[in-house]
């Protein structure tokens, strides 16, 4: 579609001379004699750039310009006037005029300005355009969403965390279940409330229960005074329990009666307390292995998956390796007060192809090791591996073989490592893997791996 011009201007000839020259090269135009009818025709037209003369017989141009810019700040204004000074050019740009030309008009440099003004504010709403879109998906601090799967993980949660529905998180060891679940607390109507976390593999089984549901005074031997426990202490706002499939089988019959009666009672006490708590839920189990081996109630794990979020490994996500590293190494950078500008071109590579058995906490942990103990301006190999131990097989600089050897060695690490998340069965691997059951056990066969 054309672009649209609106002449405001208050000779008659002049007006005609810019309109038909403009018109012949494309643009939409319009045109007022008076700056009142002018400004009506900004609100009717829209129009995508201004051309205003500084001398109007209903009001002075200056005025008008600045109503222009307070009401339509991203249309470009070309002042045109007769009488040019240096005063005034710059009385006019101060305002917000694109620029200042005098008459008589060399239409070609006019046509100029109008060609490089439109472009400019092109731009202009262009980044406008994507720093509203970066608000609608502000995924908050810590978390960084690069991917497309990772986006998607985080759209998705924005949604459920408007409900009070239950989530339970799934995904390997240092994904960053936790960040997610403060991402689901901070999105929700409980935002304002308490957000408690607990790690229920870090607690001795036999202690869990007092800590999660608190106990009164005499409970048992060395309870001097009454404990409101983690539930209590979460009313009205949302608890976390990290490692939901280590706790123990004769406690889930009490976590399920808080979900379902919203009341629990405190060890030692006859007397019930209600609560009103969200509960978000994580496990790096497979909960439906551990169902059929009775190890974690069924009834409890649909009580809990009321929404499923799965966090993809880092290895499938690796969009977001490169923006992780640089976040790391600033956090890092500052908190050891060092100024390490990056890594060497060897080093990046590796940190762009290792697989990250331990997800996002690895590499974590990897860059504040390196940045520990660099006394360079660059990370360089060495630096970035002494003293960790990844994986054989990922040690091997993939960057240095052919390409078909290259992805034939990632492929061979991939198949093994699905076929030891299903346990050898071969239609659960093939199923993680996203290939026929044929296809498997042909890739089996070739990289020698069926008696593995």
């Amino acid at each position: 579609m054309s672009k649209k011009i609106l002449i405001i201007e208050d000779e008659l000839t002049q007006r005609e001379i810019l309109s038909e020259y403009l018109t012949h090269r494309g643009y939409r135009v319009f045109s007022a004699d008076f700056g009142g009818i002018g400004l009506e025709y900004i609100k009717r037209y829209e129009p995508d750039i201004v051309l205003l003369d500084y001398k109007l017989p209903d009001v002075d141009g200056l005025k008008l310009l600045k109503d222009i810019k307070r009401d339509f700040p991203l249309t470009p204004v070309i002042i045109i006037t007769a009488f040019g000074s240096i005063e005034r050019a710059v009385e006019a740009m101060q305002a917000g005029a694109y620029t200042y030309l005098t008459k008589p008009i060399n239409l070609k440099e006019l046509l100029i300005n109008i060609k490089k003004a439109l472009k400019e504010a092109y731009l202009v709403q262009e980044v406008k355009r994507l720093k509203e879109q970066l608000k609608d998906q502000d995924f908050g601090e810590g978390i960084i969403a690069h991917s497309r799967k990772m986006k998607d993980v985080l759209v998705l949660a924005k949604k459920v965390a408007d409900t009070d529905a239950t989530v339970l998180i799934l995904g390997e060891s240092g994904t960053g279940k936790n960040l997610l679940a403060h991402f689901i607390h901070r999105f929700s109507l409980r935002s304002s409330r308490p957000f408690i976390s607990i790690n229920c593999a870090a607690i001795p089984p036999t202690l869990l229960e007092s800590e999660l549901f608190g106990y009164v005074k005499g409970a048992f031997t060395g309870a001097y005074r009454d404990k409101p426990g983690l539930f209590k202490s979460a009313d009205t706002g949302t608890i976390f329990l990290d490692e939901i499939g280590d706790i123990p089988l004769e406690l889930q019959a009490k976590l399920l009666r808080v979900i379902q009666d919203n009341s629990f009672t405190p060890l030692g006490s006859v007397k019930e307390v209600k609560v009103d708590v969200r509960i978000i839920s994580a496990t790096n189990r497979d909960l439906d292995k551990m169902i059929e081996e009775n190890r974690f109630r069924e009834d409890l794990y649909w009580r809990l998956k009321v929404f499923t979020i799965i966090m993809p490994p880092l290895r499938e996500r690796r969009e977001d390796i490169r923006p992780l590293v640089e976040h790391f190494l600033s956090i890092f950078n500052s908190k050891y007060k060092k100024s390490i500008a990056g890594f060497s071109k060897k080093a990046l590579q590796f940190l762009l192809t290792y697989d990250y058995p331990g997800n996002v906490r690895e590499l974590e942990n990897m860059i504040e090791r390196a940045v520990v103990i660099s006394d360079d301006e660059v990370i360089d190999m060495e630096t970035l591996t002494i003293n960790s131990k990844p994986k054989d097989h990922m040690t091997l600089p993939l960057f240095s073989l052919p390409l078909s050897e290259a992805v034939a060695h990632l492929e061979k690490i991939r198949i093994k490592e699905a076929m030891e998340q299903a346990g050898g069965v071969k239609t659960r691997a093939a199923r993680l893997l996203g290939i026929s059951e044929r296809v498997l056990r042909y890739k089996l066969h070739r990289y020698s791996l069926e008696e593995e």
